[in-house]
């Protein structure tokens, strides 16, 4: 584990050192120069909802052991090599910034044969606008492939047909939010043999070039960063009902799913509509995706090659028709679930589980907010996923977050304005908050605190610069009010706006601090430094009441959000910890995006028990709906959630997070787990364990608490260096191994560890240990 996380690491490290100092992710230098041509085709019209055949046969004098190609595709691409599929949906949606392409690299060698080879290339072009996709105006191809005994590249001499079984099924339409169709496809159409060996494609017309590598509209060609879609097999539902017309599938949990049916008709020209309980029912009043199958007479299948999410499949189905079989293919992010946690509150179980397979299933070319009404990289939402996805995802989840930061400095806009989502072609709105906190310590800094990819922090340092200098200070020595495209505080009720924002300020400014320290700018740390400085002493000055933050000219209800931020910031001082605790256990105006905050702050003053009984309060009615396996974008859906809301919203996870993190204690002390802290907070809880995978390896930690004594299991990798400790309230003993470590208020000599010096946690006992196993046991 430890060796392939540190090979992630020196593949971020060389990927990021080869790229110009500029913030977006980029066409890779040193690379064998492209020859390839963008191909299309000359007889169809660009339109939305675009499908094309592409063939080419090619002689192979030999075969090498590796066999690369570089495709790049607008939009996506499905990959057949000697009737094999070799890729299932390749290419990413536009752009890493507003001009450019991305293209995937491919290993070809083992579908490949001496002699005569086929490939083709079924394209699917968006040309829709979209929150997550930058449309280029123009359905394109590009396939460069080269050896030192061949070249294959695509130019005029392939053959390029529009594919005529696909359509666009009749209105309504995809809300605009989203890139891809409702996809129609006529079974009296389809042509079973183009992909295949042997196929005489000589009817079909010669593809048309569209320039060289670099040309418009595609530009340049950046490499995928992220892998390639993890595709599953054919599976059966875990049930079906019939229900007059329909056929109700069960899917066994909340994913990215395509549809299949194997059914015989006597007539052609019926229609089988195909769509989820998301589309159906938990809409939010818009419009999400669906799907359409044509038949044709006879025996006959079809799998829908747009993916859906939801918990069910609903196969509308013509009169007469007998269906032989219903399956669906799960495809998704190729990251696998490498963290654990289990405690003794049931209910706090539940939602860690639905918390987790609400991240994987808001995660594919970007993080999405959602994965059916926008599947668009809010860049707030981003902020909790990341955060999340470091305790209980494999390595590869890093790339994303990787993409996600590079994504919002490749989109700056000139005059230094950061927004989101990006990708997109139809928005270009600032929310000030959302990026503040993205570019700040919870996203930047955070991303490299558990990686340690200093060459990140470096190609984002000028673009986060350039947006901090966006922001102007007012007479009273906080910051002004921005508005920005859209004034966005939060869903949920009672939003005190400015010291709101004044938080989320002060936490980028935090980042770049410690990124500066990192990079080594002194005088840009210090910079950072004095403006902390000055803005905590007005903050508190201008905001706080004597018993609660506010702005003067704020007339609601006391926000609980600011209140939690200003904890987690480090803006709020000890001395107003109680009344902030009474702030947060009688105003509950945050979202569930907000609520994790809330919870940290509980946490991190030593009111765990009650931040966790908030948590569980809050987050109860979604939790225990045993309808989802997801958690929703408010505290319900339909008419009680923000704008009818969605049931799979990954920002509301966040409590993932204060598992691992805060209440089994495992978090960075040192970037990329240099140092291993492991500091439980027990929040009320009789035990809990945890487990997730580091830099260094894979790191446990579970511990018993009783009315008198708190004993704590750890495991880490032998040759990590750690810091443990227990809740120091009470303690007048501790035993590390065996071996006493602290007695009566004072640390005892011992070989088992070392008392820090410095203590990482103002509540905690904490102590120097080296790798392995270790059990600690205070006693009050």
């Amino acid at each position: 584990m430890k060796k392939s996380f540190l090979s992630l690491l020196t593949i971020l490290l060389v990927f990021a050192s080869a790229a110009p100092s500029c913030a977006s992710v980029r066409e890779d230098e040193g690379q064998v120069r492209w020859k390839a041509r963008w191909i299309s085709s000359g007889a169809t019209r660009e339109k939305p909802n675009t499908w094309l055949n592409f063939r080419k046969t090619v002689d192979l004098p030999s075969l090498p052991t590796s066999v690369k190609a570089k495709i790049g595709a607008d939009s996506k691409y499905w990959l057949w090599i000697n009737g094999r599929l070799v890729v299932f949906e390749g290419g990413l949606k536009r752009g890493p910034n507003p001009n450019d392409t991305y293209y995937d690299e491919v290993e070809l060698a083992p579908y490949l044969v001496r002699g005569k080879n086929t490939i083709a290339v079924l394209l699917w072009y968006f040309g829709r606008p979209s929150f997550a996709h930058n449309d280029s105006g123009k359905a394109g191809l590009i396939f460069d492939c080269q050896t030192s005994d061949f070249d294959i590249l695509s130019d005029d001499t392939w053959k390029c047909e529009a594919n005529a079984a696909y359509g666009t099924c009749p209105p309504p339409m995809p809300n605009m939010r989203l890139a891809e169709s409702n996809i129609l496809y006529d079974g009296r159409k389809k042509n079973e043999a183009w992909h295949t060996p042997g196929y005489d494609d000589s009817y079909m017309p010669q593809a048309v070039e569209n320039g060289p590598a670099g040309s418009q509209p595609w530009n340049k060609l950046v490499k995928r960063p992220i892998p390639l879609w993890r595709i599953g097999e054919l599976r059966d539902y875990e049930s079906c009902i019939r229900s007059g017309d329909s056929l109700i599938c069960k899917l066994p949990y909340n994913g990215h799913f395509t549809p299949y049916i194997r059914l015989k008709t006597s007539s052609a020209g019926d229609t089988v509509q195909i769509m989820t309980d998301n589309y159906l029912v938990y809409n939010g009043g818009d419009n999400y995706l669906r799907c359409a199958y044509i038949t044709r007479e006879g025996l006959q299948e079809y799998e829908n090659k747009g993916w859906f999410n939801g918990h069910k499949m609903y196969y509308i189905l013509p009169e007469g028709a007998e269906v032989e079989a219903v399956k669906f293919r799960e495809t998704g992010y190729d990251t696998d679930f490498t963290g654990t946690f289990e405690c003794s509150d049931p209910l706090y179980n539940k939602f860690w589980g639905k918390a987790l397979r609400t991240l994987y299933v808001t995660m594919r070319d970007t993080y999405m907010d959602c994965p059916d009404r926008e599947r668009s990289q809010w860049t707030g939402d981003a902020v909790n996923e990341s955060g999340e996805a470091f305790y209980v995802l494999s390595e590869s989840a890093a790339l994303l977050t990787r993409k996600w930061l590079h994504d919002l400095a490749g989109w700056q806009k000139p005059d230094g304005v950061i927004y989101a989502p990006v990708p997109s072609s139809n928005w270009d709105k600032e929310l000030p908050g959302q990026v503040m906190a993205s570019l700040g310590y919870y996203g930047l800094w955070n991303y490299y605190l558990y990686t340690g990819d200093k060459q990140t922090l470096e190609d984002l340092y000028p673009a986060v610069q350039r947006y901090i200098a966006l922001w102007k200070k007012g007479d009273k020595g906080t910051m002004q009010l921005r508005e920005g495209g859209w004034n966005w505080g939060d869903w949920g009720t009672d939003i005190d706006i400015v010291p709101l924002q004044n938080c989320w300020y002060y936490m980028m400014i935090k980042g770049m601090y410690n990124t500066a320290l990192t990079l080594n700018k002194k005088e840009d740390a210090k910079k950072y430094a004095d403006e902390m400085a000055a803005l905590k002493q007005a903050f508190n000055s201008h905001f706080w009441t004597g018993t609660e933050y506010r702005d003067p000219q704020y007339k609601n209800a006391t926000d609980d959000r600011i209140h939690a931020l200003a904890v987690v910031s480090g803006l709020a001082d000890k001395d107003k910890y109680e009344a902030i605790r009474r702030v947060l256990l009688t105003e509950e105006h945050a979202s569930p995006y907000m609520e994790k905050y809330v919870f940290e702050a509980l946490v991190q003053m030593g009111y765990g028990a009650e931040g966790l009984a908030r948590h569980n309060r809050r987050f109860a009615r979604m939790v225990e709906d045993d309808r989802f396996t997801t958690l929703f974008e408010g505290w319900g859906i339909g008419a009680e959630g923000f704008g009818g809301g969605s049931v799979n919203h990954a920002w509301s996870g966040g409590g993932l997070t204060i598992a691992a993190q805060y209440i089994c204690g495992i978090r960075p002390l040192e970037a990329a787990y240099r140092t291993v802290g492991i500091l439980p907070h027990p929040a009320g809880l009789s035990h809990a364990k945890a487990s997730t995978l580091t830099p260094v390896g894979k790191v446990e930690s579970s511990f018993e608490r009783s009315a008198n004594v708190f004993t704590l299991n750890v495991r880490m990798p032998l040759e990590a260096q750690g810091v443990i400790g227990a809740p120091k309230e009470g303690v007048r003993e501790v035993k590390i191994d065996g071996s006493t470590v602290w007695k009566d208020g004072r640390p005892v000599k011992n070989k088992a560890a070392k008392f820090c010096k410095t203590q990482p946690s103002d509540l905690h006992l904490a102590f120097d240990v080296k790798g392995g196993d270790h059990k600690l046991i205070a006693v009050q």
